[in-house]
């Protein structure tokens, strides 16, 4: 493994509070200095990163990577770390019973760094796709949904399983009938491992803080995960008047992290300019990238970074948001998510592009961006590996496919008043 130097970029590590152009220095696949020569240092290869940033490799905390195994799942290899993503975690595709093949098949063949939420339930996503109307689902029977296998899949996996996944909504839970009972085991299973639960939260008949029940952000704790929190269906953390749910702004104090997960059908620009504009800014921005999203409206993460970008998050909230902040979330701080010395030497060389480019939300709302994140190039382990740099956004035929979707699904709603 060659021993090399990327210059003049403008490095920003957020977990050490780096932000200016410097030197990184690699050898033998880990990071040996910022800014000055390590000792014993020669002539090593040179990288130029001129009127580039350099960050650590970017890390997607809500991927669906169990590509051929479930109706979601997608290959990461090319989807993440061809676009700067060198850690990726999948988010419940496995559960206990199908968790073997996620690691054998995936994440052992993978490029990629895979970790991994594992489902509550037995089987995952192994038949489900996305939560839609009358769809069904993995938590239509409890009798699949088994804390115990859970915790002893984790508790023999640490290295791998990061945390416990569930989905929360009426159409996947038997008509919202088992929907408390998976929560409860659901929390149960990743209390008792100590690990952080991470809960979708769309169209479910759980509040956001129920007096007297189990409540979906209340019942959270500090470190655990509310992904899809941009979405705009029932469940939505702004209010018909466009206010934010005191609810969520109670268990983001309390330190529950709010992740975008932008995926097919959570992630609308009304409710993120709203967020953004009172302050409520996601802790970690995610993708959901599965077979349903990959050529929009989610497309990949550089696509997500540039939407959150585009709505006034700063540009080192939005690093830190894809680095540092989901690796700390997944207790993974030593491995990813810094350019610390002795750290594996997982980077991301990015361009910021000026570009007039309409992108659509999962709505078919379209706003016009001004800036894009553009790969230039990713290491992992101080490997290189190569990038693609083609855009496959704005895509007109996902902005009509995600308007129509939501007019049936408005349509759907009306009929069920």
């Amino acid at each position: 493994m060659s021993d090399f130097v990327i210059q003049n970029g403008r490095v920003i590590d957020t977990a050490l509070q780096i932000n200016e152009i410097t030197n990184v220095y690699v050898s033998d696949g880990c990071i040996a200095s910022i800014g000055n020569p390590p000792d014993g240092f020669r002539q090593w290869s040179l990288v130029n990163a001129s009127g580039c940033i350099v960050t650590p490799g970017l890390i997607d905390i809500h991927v669906h990577a169990y590509e051929y195994a479930t109706p979601l799942g997608i290959n990461v290899d090319r989807t993440c770390l061809a676009k700067g993503v060198t850690a990726v975690v999948d988010a419940g595709s496995a559960g206990a019973s199908t968790f073997p093949g996620l690691r054998k098949f995936i994440a052992e063949k993978s490029k990629t760094r895979v970790y991994s939420f594992l489902h509550i339930v037995q089987h995952g996503l192994a038949s489900a796709g996305c939560v839609m109307k009358d769809s069904g689902g993995e938590c239509d029977s409890l009798n699949a949904i088994r804390a115990d296998e859970c915790i002893q899949t984790i508790n023999e996996n640490r290295d791998m399983i990061v945390g416990v996944k569930l989905r929360l909504g009426t159409p996947i839970s038997n008509n919202g009938q088992n929907e408390e009972e998976a929560y409860r085991r659901a929390l149960q299973a990743s209390r008792t491992c100590g690990v952080p639960l991470m809960v979708h939260h769309s169209m479910s008949s759980i509040g956001h803080g129920d007096v007297g029940k189990l409540s979906c952000p209340g019942d959270l704790r500090a470190g655990d995960i509310y992904t899809h929190c941009f979405h705009g269906h029932s469940c939505s953390i702004v209010d018909d008047t466009g206010a934010i749910s005191k609810h969520c702004l109670e268990a983001k104090t309390r330190g529950v992290l709010f992740d975008i997960g932008h995926g097919q059908g959570s992630f609308m620009w009304s409710v993120a300019e709203k967020c953004i504009a009172g302050g409520f800014l996601p802790d970690t921005i995610s993708t959901d990238l599965h077979s349903g999203d990959i050529h929009g409206p989610a497309y990949d993460l550089l696509c997500v970074m540039s939407k959150l970008l585009h709505v006034g998050m700063g540009l080192e909230q939005v690093i830190a948001a894809v680095t540092s902040t989901p690796a700390r979330a997944i207790g993974k701080e030593k491995e990813i998510g810094s350019l610390g010395v002795g750290m594996n030497a997982d980077i991301t060389i990015l361009k910021i592009e000026d570009v007039l480019e309409p992108l659509e939300d999962c709505a078919g709302e379209i706003r016009t961006i001004r800036k894009a994140f553009t790969p230039v190039a990713v290491y992992v382990g101080g490997q290189e590996f190569p990038v693609s740099s083609n855009r496959a956004w704005p895509n007109t035929t996902s902005q009509e496919i995600c308007y129509n979707r939501m007019v049936q699904m408005k349509a759907d709603a009306q009929n069920l008043v």
